[in-house]
């Protein structure tokens, strides 16, 4: 597979054909007692009760909500 030239743009399907890496978010902490922010970060990332799992791709939008609820997450490889 070539690479497109500089200022290329990978097309959407390119970009789905790539294989992206899981990973593996759990709740291990409650919400009551976070701020609203960060409660509202946990429901987006899909979780909504202790011990509940989900799988998500593995982006840089997902990393930085994982990093922002981090201490009330347990995060595995998928």
């Amino acid at each position: 597979m070539s690479t497109p030239h500089a200022g290329a743009r990978w097309t959407a399907r390119a970009r789905r054909s790539r294989v992206s890496k899981k990973v593996k978010v759990t709740l291990v902490k409650s919400i009551i007692g976070l701020n609203p922010k960060q409660e509202a970060t946990v429901k987006a990332l899909g979780l909504h009760r202790i011990r509940h799992t989900v799988e998500h791709d593995d982006t840089p939008t997902i990393r930085g909500m994982i990093k922002a609820v981090g201490f009330c997450l347990k995060v595995d490889e998928a």
